[in-house]
């Protein structure tokens, strides 16, 4: 394993780490409101395919070096920078968002909207840190299957989600989001 996989596996452990405390605290929240469907169920499948099976097929056999690629290995370093910062806008998402973080479209009794820290810039923090991660994983992981196909899955997750997630934030907050939508951007800060 070459060094740019190693930080991959790296940063998808820092990930889970992140993950790992809030979620399972969140598993004893009541919830108001769920609202996923077969298609959201579909495309979060696909990006576990494209985010840790396909790498780790890469990774841990020959099966893919079909659809290897070159790069230089400044592109490389480039992957780490933006992987790092992928993890950096990840964790500070989820220590703004605490327990109203949760993988699915999902509402708590106790659900507040998030307007501090990071959230206070943009609205969709974890989406802005999956953006990022899917741009380091084609730089990290040379591999047309491996590297790219994330990003190809993540795009119809994204824009499909961030839809529906606006929804039901505009159903649970109302006009108290429709203001924050003005002061922030999706994923870029806006100017």
């Amino acid at each position: 394993m070459g060094i740019f996989e190693i930080v991959y596996w790296v940063a998808l452990v820092v990930e889970m780490a992140i993950r790992t405390p809030i979620n399972k605290q969140r598993r004893k929240e009541a919830m108001s409101e769920r609202r996923v469907t077969l298609q959201e169920k579909i495309l979060l499948f696909l990006l576990l395919l494209g985010m840790f099976i396909l790498p780790l097929i890469y990774s841990a056999s020959t099966w893919l070096d079909f659809a290897n690629y070159s790069l230089p290995s400044w592109a490389g370093w480039v992957g780490v920078a933006v992987m790092i910062g992928a993890i950096l806008v990840f964790w500070r998402a989820h220590a703004d968002l605490g327990l109203n973080w949760s993988p699915s479209l999902e509402i708590r009794e106790k659900h507040e909207l998030i307007t501090r820290g990071i959230y206070g810039v943009i609205r969709h923090p974890m989406y802005a840190s999956q953006w990022l991660w899917v741009i380091a994983q084609a730089l990290l992981l040379q591999n047309w299957l491996a590297g790219v196909v994330n990003l190809i899955i993540f795009i119809p997750f994204y824009f499909m989600r961030v839809k529906a997630e606006e929804t039901l934030m505009f159903d649970s907050f109302g006009e108290q989001y429709r203001e924050y939508m003005k002061k922030t951007g999706a994923v870029l800060p806006k100017i």
